[in-house]
Formats: C-alpha cells, sequence, structure tokens
C-alpha cells in the first residue's frame, strides 16, 4: 500500500462505539455541549490533515462522512497522487486505491496493529475530532474553557483544540494537533455540516 496509508489510518473510524459517557469535569455548559456532542452522529466533515512520524511526513485533503457505524472517507494528497476511499462498518474495514483494495476484519482487539503495526486511537478519533472525550476510556487529564475542550489527555494521546468555530447549532473543532510519543498529526476542518440518516 502507498505511504499514504498509514496517514488515513490515523483518521479511520471504528464505529459503534460502545461505554458510558467519559465524565469530566467543568460547567453545565460543558456537560450540555458534551451531550449534544454524543449525540451528533450523522456529519460531513472536510478539510485537511498532516501526519508526521521518524520515518515520513505525509498530507492530504479529507471528506469525512459518518452516517451512525458507518464510516466512509475520502482522501487525496498533494501532486495528483490518486483519490483513496475508506470504508468501516466497525467490524470491516476496506481500504481502496486506485485498482488496489485492502479488506481487514478490525473487530477483536489490537487487529489493525496486528496487521499493519500501527498503534493507532482508531476507536477514539470520531470523539475527538468533535472535541469531546471518547467513552470508555479513561482521561487523564482535561482542560474545559468556556464550556469547551481546550486539551486532553487520554489513552496516553495529548490533544489541543486550537480553535473552534459554528456550524448551524454546533460548534465544532476547526483546527486540532493529536501527538504520542514520535506520532503526531494536525487536522484543519474546514466545514461540518449535520447530515440526515443516510
Amino acid at each position: 500500500m502507498p505511504a499514504i496509508l498509514p496517514l488515513l489510518c490515523l483518521l479511520i473510524v471504528l464505529a459503534g462505539c460502545a461505554g458510558q459517557q467519559q465524565q469530566v469535569s467543568g460547567s453545565q455548559g460543558w456537560k450540555q455541549h458534551s451531550t449534544q456532542m454524543h449525540q451528533f452522529t450523522h456529519w460531513r466533515a472536510t478539510g485537511k490533515l498532516a501526519v508526521r512520524t521518524p520515518a515520513e511526513a505525509e498530507s492530504a485533503s479529507l471528506v469525512w462522512v459518518q452516517d451512525a457505524n458507518t464510516t466512509s472517507l475520502s482522501l487525496s494528497g498533494p501532486l495528483g497522487m490518486g483519490a483513496m476511499t475508506v470504508e468501516s462498518d466497525g467490524r470491516y474495514l476496506q481500504v481502496s486505491n486506485q485498482d488496489e483494495t485492502s479488506r481487514w476484519d478490525i473487530s477483536a482487539p489490537g487487529a489493525i496493529a496486528q496487521s499493519t503495526g500501527w498503534d493507532l486511537p482508531l476507536q477514539s478519533l470520531p470523539h475527538w475530532l468533535k472535541g469531546i472525550p471518547a467513552p470508555g476510556v479513561e482521561v487523564q487529564s482535561a482542560v474545559v474553557e468556556g464550556d469547551l475542550l481546550r486539551s486532553l489527555q487520554q489513552d496516553g494521546w495529548q490533544l489541543i483544540f486550537q480553535r473552534y468555530q459554528q456550524f448551524g447549532e454546533f460548534t465544532l473543532p476547526t483546527r486540532l494537533s493529536i501527538e504520542r510519543g514520535s506520532t503526531n498529526a494536525r487536522i484543519i476542518l474546514r466545514q461540518w455540516d449535520a447530515l440526515e440518516s443516510l
């Protein structure tokens, strides 16, 4: 698979994440916002991301559509790199790039790491992108200011939420960073759209 594959896997959603809503101390406004974000399960986000590891640095434009338990993600890289699509229902992950398609059973814990060697926060990402902790995972630290999450340390990953913007009735992150050890991802989301169930 091409070098951009580790980058796209950083964004893959394993939908249908179970567990109780993770409680983070904050104002009543934060609690209401957090509840609203947990209920926001049908959406489209568009933007760009860049991932840096000791081995490589990659960037791509992204279109991410979440329909409850189903994810459809399109990535396109610089310099005319062919588009890549990713589909997941929380059990299977299919990655298509030009004429090549790979499919993995990701229902078992650690399946992605065993298949690819990458240790990535796949189940947490759809929650983190919306500016809330992932459910069912211990929070090491969190800073809430103005009813919004500004920094989060969860499952050994450090997140900084640098910017939010209002999209309709929702206040959502537009710039954030995610890092652990020598892996660093920076994500810019220019547009969020609420969707009807597909």
